[in-house]
């Protein structure tokens, strides 16, 4: 055991992963986390996680889940990185395996494996309908063994508020706020991992759990980082659209055999299958959303004039789908009412996940020597489009590589973060704390959760699944007048105890 510390942020699959094989070394590390682990966005996930095992006996490969995935993206995906990854994810869906996660297995006790869209051979290894559950609590238990061995401590209920950085622009820990005390308190590392998942907040109402902010992206944005494709933002083109958020019906449902359709002329008409015949109803996330959008808003042919059309499961037999999508049919029953067995799913395209990111090299490591970036919050694994099910793929990989990496950094380092002048950490823990005192002071009229309502509506009608120049030119100007307005909010609530406005408001800047 070294006394070396190395932080991580975010308690997803990418961050336990991550901090699973730095402790493995030996190294004692910090898991920094909004919400109990327990708690992360990657629970949401429901569909599945890829990987050419080929259980079928369909002829799959790990050079056609790289061709795929890089096809998928438009070319635009690190291809080095994508391909390491595609090879290395047999091995990832093994070694879920053996942590105990309960994979769903055909009757011969294989693994078994349902059809996604973008590809035409079964390869997406699936725990029912709650997938990223169980490998979240998988990988869970394991990082709890060492945090018996003392190797991990967990400091769930932090908020990260930025990095330290010292005069030669390596980073040297982190500053964090206890959101139950508000405390703010500077913490030494020799290395640091942001794996903080996606920005689906900005969109207001989106498929993302509300800690899915940006916010530490944008903190370390402002501190020098570099960011890449940002305008890459995927609409998954079935979500259940709903008051207060969209609810995400997963891709599975397609990939079990769902049809998406609309009346036209007064009868069915299976759109996707009609103008895509090689993929059918599982066409890529991009093509199906803006092939529904474009049934919706520009031929006005929406179901009850809305802009919404049908998921369609009826044909299906009820007892195989409680098997295979139990978790996602019980979602879509409990907001709606209405059995998905028995009656089609309303659906629209929501935004859900960001392929663009913190810009880092094949170490994952950011423009800043010593932070380093994983999961959602990089850019590095699918271009323009990612394809369903890469995502607990690339999470799971991500921290899988950066864990070992990190330790190699670590290791080179001429001065460990013991050695650096105390002086360095008080000075930005008195910056962030003074930032949070202006907060406090805010007594202006008006409202940061309205303001942020109004992001949302302009991301959502001007950012949307088909954009152009000139509203994305209006966008600009609104939300720069946005930026004003948040000069002047109220802050109602000034207590110095779990006090979420201020938080909220913070991350709102972001």
């Amino acid at each position: 055991m070294t006394e070396q510390n190395i932080i991580v942020i975010g308690g997803g699959l990418a961050g336990l992963m991550a901090t699973l094989k730095i402790a493995e070394k030996g190294y004692k590390v910090s898991l920094f986390s909004l919400v109990p682990v327990k708690r992360s966005h990657s629970l949401c996930a429901q569909g599945g996680i890829n990987a050419a095992l080929d259980t079928k006996g369909e002829g799959d490969s790990t050079w056609d889940h790289f061709y795929d995935t890089v096809y998928g993206g438009d070319f635009l995906a690190d291809q080095t990185p994508v391909k390491q990854m595609c090879d290395a994810a047999p091995g990832i869906i093994y070694l879920y395996d053996r942590m105990g996660v309960v994979f769903s297995r055909t009757p011969e006790g294989l693994l078994d494996l349902r059809l996604f869209g973008g590809v035409k051979k079964r390869r997406t290894a699936f725990a029912g309908g709650t997938t990223g559950q169980q490998l979240l609590y998988g990988l869970d238990s394991q990082v709890r063994r060492y945090e018996a061995l003392g190797l991990v401590s967990k400091y769930e209920g932090w908020e990260f508020l930025s990095t330290v950085i010292d005069n030669q622009g390596i980073c040297r820990g982190i500053i964090a706020q206890n959101l139950t005390t508000m405390a703010i308190q500077s913490f030494p590392a020799d290395a640091v991992l942001l794996a903080t998942g996606g920005a689906g907040m900005i969109y207001g109402q989106s498929t993302n759990s509300v800690i899915c902010t940006g916010s530490a992206a944008s903190i370390v944005y402002q501190q020098g980082v570099e960011y890449a494709n940002g305008e890459f933002v995927q609409f998954h083109p079935t979500a259940m659209l709903g008051d207060d958020k969209t609810r995400l019906m997963s891709e599975a449902s397609r990939g079990e055999g769902g049809r998406v359709w609309t009346y036209k002329d007064g009868k069915p008409w299976y759109f996707l299958e009609e103008w895509y015949p090689a993929y059918g109803n599982l066409v890529p996330r991009d093509i199906a959303s803006r092939a529904i959008y474009k049934v919706c808003v520009e031929m006005g042919l929406g179901i009850d004039s809305k802009n919404q059309v049908y998921l369609d499961l009826t044909h299906r037999n009820p007892d195989f789908l409680e098997n295979r999508l139990g978790g996602i049919l019980e979602i879509y029953r409990q907001f709606t009412g209405e059995d998905p067995v028995k009656v089609p799913m309303k659906i629209f395209p929501a935004p859900h996940y960001f392929m663009g990111g913190i810009y880092v090299d094949w170490n994952h490591m950011t423009s800043i020597p010593g932070l380093f970036a994983a999961g959602e919050c990089d850019y590095m694994y699918h271009g323009a489009n990612r394809l369903g099910a890469n995502s607990l793929l690339s999470a799971s990989y991500s921290g899988y590589a950066v864990g070992p990496r990190i330790v190699d950094y670590v290791r080179s380092l001429e001065r460990p973060s013991s050695e650096i002048d105390t002086q360095l950490f008080e000075s930005e823990n008195k910056k962030q704390e003074e930032n949070s005192a202006t907060i406090y002071q805010m007594d202006g009229p008006e409202d940061p959760f309205l303001l942020h309502q109004e992001l949302g509506e302009i991301m959502n009608t001007h950012v949307g699944v088909v954009r152009y120049n000139n509203k994305l030119q209006l966008a600009d100007e609104k939300i720069q007048e946005l930026m004003e307005r948040y000069r002047h909010i109220g802050i109602t609530d000034t207590s110095h105890w779990a006090n979420q406005t201020v938080s909220f408001t913070r991350q709102l800047w972001n």
